[in-house]
């Protein structure tokens, strides 16, 4: 089957709207933003990297299903299907929910391949959790006319003694990065102290001029950034245009800055399908890991 027309895509940049504070839940952050240690990006460049891995691929939750038994079926970790899935409550899972599986070569690649396509990493940062953990994003940026597509990056913590302390396979929040847009790679290390450095590794990113996904658009996005700046409420309507086939899947990555332009949240939104020609209508609430949110950028995937 022959490729569509490449998918058009928009970054939408908001100022702040003062809105009441948002109620607290177990998903809310706390009151006072978690002081977030930034660190400089340190890429590694490789002559050789592991085999670039498979898209990954979204799950719908059935009946019975546990978030260890999923990790154990997909034979990945509960870690790595965690960082996969930021927004997913383990022991709160709701039938049809859907969960990002992502392919289980990764934690453990063999052979090699030449160098995977320059990608540059515009900044890295790890905020810590409540419960110890940290979660760490690098932040790619696609300069080409090109999309990018399997990108996936190790990113390895060390201590105060340069000694590495852990080591994951972070993904994009999409299946790839369009041209001239930025998209975090994330992944989240339970059990991290605080004095650390990161590194990132770029194992696989693939060019191509065409993407087999369609054209939708998002069209009179809303964006509430909360008084205190910790969460913002987004709401707006996805466009599939007529000349469209119809979309069995659409995806939102929303991703929130500060002041200083370092991210500080991101949103993963999984919508259902579509028909040539309709909207559809989403809202979704994006918290922040950090400071205060600033501003927050959409990008916008459709699969047919």
């Amino acid at each position: 089957m022959r490729y569509l027309l490449p998918l058009i895509f928009l970054l939408a940049a908001c100022t702040p709207v003062p809105t009441q504070p948002a109620s607290v839940g177990a998903t809310q952050p706390s009151p006072s933003p978690i002081p977030s240690p930034t660190f400089t990006p340190n890429v590694l460049v490789v002559i050789e990297t592991p085999v670039p891995t498979s898209t990954p691929f979204v799950y719908v939750i059935q009946s019975g299903d546990t978030f260890s038994e999923l990790a154990e079926k997909f034979k990945i970790s509960q870690d790595v299907l965690r960082a996969a899935n930021p927004d997913v409550q383990p022991n709160s899972m709701s039938i049809g929910q859907t969960l990002l599986i992502p392919d289980s070569s990764s934690a453990a690649p063999s052979g090699a391949t030449p160098t995977p396509a320059p990608v540059p990493v515009t900044q890295t940062v790890c905020h810590p959790t409540a419960d110890g953990g940290a979660w760490c994003f690098a932040l790619l940026q696609n300069n080409t006319t090109d999309f990018f597509e399997n990108i996936s990056a190790q990113v390895t913590l060390f201590n105060a003694n340069n000694e590495t302390i852990a080591s994951q396979t972070a993904f994009l929040p999409l299946d790839f990065l369009p041209p001239n847009t930025s998209l975090p790679v994330f992944t989240f290390f339970p059990n991290t102290p605080t004095d650390v450095t990161m590194q990132i590794q770029i194992l696989s990113a693939v060019p191509s001029s065409e993407v087999g996904y369609l054209s939708a658009s998002l069209n009179n996005i809303v964006t509430q950034i909360s008084w205190n700046g910790l969460t913002a409420k987004v709401s707006g309507e996805i466009f599939l245009p007529a000349e469209s086939k119809a979309a069995t899947q659409t995806r939102i990555a929303a991703v929130a800055y500060d002041k200083g332009g370092q991210v500080v949240g991101l949103k993963q939104w999984d919508g259902g399908s579509m028909q040539p020609g309709e909207k559809a209508v989403f809202s979704f609430q994006v918290s922040s890991l950090g400071a205060a949110i600033d501003r927050v950028e959409y990008v916008i995937q459709s699969r047919p």
